[in-house]
C-alpha cells in the first residue's frame, strides 16, 4: 500500500501511529517535498506548527530504519510565490498530484483537501480530528492554588508568580535551570494536545510567536529570533468570582442592572480587571437575562457557555463587529482596548445601541478616560462612556460618573467662556473630580478635588458602633473606621489582630457585619496613609502604646513639622514630629493619660499643621 500524507496530517503528529496499524503495516510512505518545503518554511517563521511537522518526520524515518515501514521523498520543492499563496490552495494542489502520480492513497485532516481530491477521482482517507480525553498538561505540575503564572524559559530556573491580584511575588519553583530540550518538548505536546481538545485552540500564530489557549491556560510561546531564547509564559484564573464577591453599593448595582451602557473597567496590570469584567458578564447574562458576547484576542475570559466569545474575525476586531451588529447583542465586553482602532470600534458599537463594556490598563482612575480623548469626537464621549470603573489590588478602588454639561470651566471667571464640559464625579457622592474641556486648540484635563465627601450623622453612628462592636472582641486594639458609603466601611487596625477580628473562615467579622448589616473592608493600620492637607486641616493620627511611651504615629515626609495634638476636637499641647514619622510622649506624664484615656473611650484623637 502506497500513501501519501499532506501537511495537515503530519502536523497532527498521527502519521506515526497510523503507519504502525495492521491495516498499514509494512506500507509505503510517500512524502512530498512540498510538504517538506511548507514545513521548513513554517519553522523557519518560529511557528510551532512547522517544529512538530518536522518533528514527526523524524520519527517517521526511525520507523523506516527499523524496517517497518519504506520512506521516500518525490516531487519538486514549491517556488517561493507557490509557497506564499498556500492558503489559496498551491500547496495542497502539488501534494494531489503527487497522490495520482504514485497511485496513492492520500491521508488528510483537512476535509477540503479531501473533497477536492474525490472530485479529481483521487482515493483520499479524513481523518477527523480525535477528541482525546482530558488530561492536564506537563507545564501544569508548576501550578498550585495560588499560582497565577508560570515563567519558563532555556537556561534559567523555572518561575512563578504567587498570590492574588494586588499580593503577587514573583518566586523560583525549581532549583534547576531548564534545559531546552524540556522546553521543546513541553512546546510541542501544547501545541498536539491543542488540536485535539474541543475546549482549545490556536488564537495567534505568528514569526516566532505562538499563542494557545488551552481550556483554562492562556499560553505564549516565543522562540529565536522573535527572542533570545525558546520562552513559555502561561497564565491561569487564580480565581473567578460574583459580583456578589465584591460587594458594591447598591447604587452601583442598580447603576450596572438599569442604566449603565458604556463601561470602561480600567486598573494597572495584574489589578483584577479581566476577574471583574467576568463578574460583570456573567451577572448581565445569568441575574438579568441579557444576551452577552465578547470581543477578545486572546479569548482568555472565564465565562459561562451562554456567552459566546469572539475572536478578530479574519484577523481583523472591526469585521466581528460588523457581525455582532447583526447579531444584536444586549452587552458586549470589549477585551482590551488599547489602540485607537478598538476605541473607535467600541464607540460606533456603543452608539449602535449595543451596551459596552471595555477593559482598559491605567495606572490612574481619569486615565482610562484620557486614553479615548482625541480618539472620538469630545462632545461624544459621554454618550459612549457614562461610567468607569477602577479596579486595584482586586476591588473596586473607585468609580466615576461622567456626564456633560454647559458651564464656566473651574477657576475661570467670565461668564462668556462657558463651554461644554465633561464632568467626571465620584459616584457615590457626586462630587466633581475632573473636568475636560477645550481651550483654544487643547483639550484640558483639569483635577478640580479629590473623592471626598462629608459623612452623614447615620454614618457617623455607624462608625462608633463598629469601633465598639470590634473593641468588645479586642479592647486592646487600635481602630479606625472610615465609611465609604451608607452600607461600606473600611476598618484599619494593628496588624497582629487581623486574624483575631476575621475569625476561623471569617465567622467572627460575619458576624459584626450580621450585627451592624454594614459591609466590612479590613486593611492593616500600618498602610493607612496619614495625610496632612494644609495649614488648619485637621486629619486622625494613630495612637498606640508602646513600652513606656505613648506613640503618635505620623508619615515620614512629616518629619520636622510642628503639629497640634486635639483629642475630641480640643487642643492638648503642640510638638514637632521625629526622625522616626513619630511623636512619642512618656506615660508617667498628664498628656499621657489624657490620650490613654481617649484610646479607651474611642474619642477622636487629631493633628494639624501649626499655624506659626
Amino acid at each position: 500500500m502506497r500513501i501519501v500524507p499532506d501537511t495537515s496530517v503530519i502536523v497532527d503528529g498521527r502519521i506515526t501511529g497510523i503507519v504502525q496499524d495492521n491495516e498499514y503495516k509494512g506500507c509505503e510512505v510517500i512524502i512530498p517535498e512540498a510538504v517538506v518545503s511548507e514545513l521548513e518554511n513554517q519553522a523557519n517563521k518560529g511557528r510551532e506548527t512547522g517544529f512538530n511537522g518536522l518533528e514527526e518526520l523524524k520519527e517517521l524515518q526511525k520507523l523506516c530504519k527499523e524496517g517497518k515501514l519504506t520512506l521516500k521523498y518525490v516531487g519538486r520543492r514549491p517556488t517561493l510565490e507557490e509557497i506564499s499563496l498556500a492558503k489559496g490552495g498551491e500547496i495542497d494542489a502539488m501534494i494531489r498530484d503527487t497522490a495520482g502520480a504514485n497511485d496513492a492513497t492520500l491521508i488528510t485532516s483537512d476535509k477540503v483537501q479531501k473533497e477536492v481530491a474525490e472530485a479529481q477521482g483521487l482515493h483520499a482517507i479524513y481523518l477527523k480530528q480525535e477528541m482525546v480525553a482530558y488530561k492536564d498538561l506537563e507545564v501544569g505540575k508548576f501550578f498550585d492554588k495560588n499560582t497565577m503564572s508560570i515563567h519558563l524559559k532555556e537556561n534559567v530556573r523555572p518561575m512563578a508568580k504567587k498570590g492574588k491580584p494586588g499580593h503577587i511575588k514573583l518566586v523560583k519553583i525549581s532549583p534547576k535551570p531548564l534545559k531546552r530540550i524540556e522546553i521543546e518538548r513541553m512546546a510541542r505536546e501544547i501545541i498536539e494536545r491543542t488540536k485535539s481538545d474541543f475546549k482549545s485552540f490556536i488564537e495567534i500564530e505568528m514569526d516566532g510567536a505562538t499563542v494557545v489557549q488551552f481550556r483554562e491556560y492562556r499560553i505564549s510561546i516565543a522562540r529565536p529570533p522573535f527572542s533570545d531564547g525558546i520562552e513559555i509564559t502561561v497564565v491561569r484564573p487564580v480565581a473567578k468570582v460574583s459580583l456578589d464577591d465584591y460587594k458594591l453599593p447598591d447604587k452601583l448595582v442598580d447603576r450596572l442592572r438599569n442604566s449603565a451602557k458604556g463601561i470602561l473597567i480600567s486598573g494597572p496590570p495584574g489589578a483584577g480587571k479581566s476577574t471583574f469584567a467576568q463578574a460583570v458578564a456573567d451577572f448581565y447574562s445569568k441575574d438579568i437575562g441579557s444576551v452577552v458576547k465578547t470581543m477578545e484576542s486572546p479569548r482568555d475570559l472565564q465565562v459561562s457557555d451562554e456567552i459566546t466569545q469572539y475572536a478578530p474575525l479574519e484577523d481583523d476586531m472591526a469585521k466581528t463587529a460588523d457581525i455582532l451588529l447583526l447579531v444584536r447583542p444586549d452587552y458586549t465586553i470589549y477585551d482590551e482596548l488599547r489602540k485607537t482602532k478598538d476605541f473607535k470600534i467600541f464607540a460606533d458599537m456603543r452608539l449602535a445601541g449595543v451596551g459596552m463594556i471595555g477593559v482598559v490598563h491605567s495606572t490612574r482612575p481619569i486615565d482610562a478616560l484620557q486614553r479615548i480623548i482625541g480618539r472620538v469626537e469630545l462632545g461624544m464621549i459621554p454618550s459612549i462612556v457614562d461610567t468607569t470603573i477602577f479596579i486595584n489590588e482586586g476591588r473596586v478602588a473607585a468609580i466615576y460618573d461622567v456626564e456633560l454639561t454647559v458651564k464656566v470651566p473651574t477657576g475661570m471667571i467670565e461668564a462668556d467662556l462657558a463651554r461644554p464640559v465633561i464632568e467626571i464625579k465620584d459616584f457615590e457622592t457626586g462630587t466633581p473630580v475632573h473636568e475636560v474641556y477645550t481651550y483654544g486648540e487643547q483639550t484640558i484635563v483639569m483635577d478640580i478635588g479629590e473623592t471626598q465627601f462629608e459623612k452623614t450623622p447615620i454614618q457617623k453612628i455607624a462608625e462608633r458602633e463598629i469601633i465598639k462592636e470590634i473593641k468588645r472582641r479586642i479592647p486592646d486594639a487600635t481602630i479606625e473606621v472610615d465609611m465609604k458609603s451608607d452600607k461600606r466601611a473600611t476598618v484599619w487596625l494593628e496588624e497582629r489582630h487581623i486574624p483575631q477580628l476575621i475569625g476561623k473562615r471569617g465567622k467572627t467579622i460575619d458576624e459584626v457585619e450580621k450585627r451592624i448589616g454594614i459591609s466590612i473592608g479590613v486593611e492593616p493600620l500600618q498602610s493607612k496613609e496619614i495625610q496632612p492637607k494644609k495649614t488648619g486641616d485637621n486629619f486622625p493620627i494613630n495612637a498606640e502604646l508602646s513600652g513606656n511611651y505613648v506613640v503618635l504615629n505620623f508619615r515620614k515626609d512629616a518629619v520636622g513639622t510642628p503639629f497640634d495634638i486635639l483629642v475630641d476636637n480640643e487642643y492638648l499641647f503642640t510638638a514637632t514630629v521625629g526622625k522616626k514619622g513619630i511623636i512619642k510622649i512618656k506615660k508617667d506624664i498628664e498628656l499621657a493619660n489624657i490620650v490613654i484615656n481617649a484610646l479607651k473611650r474611642n474619642l477622636s484623637i487629631n493633628a494639624r499643621i501649626r499655624n506659626e
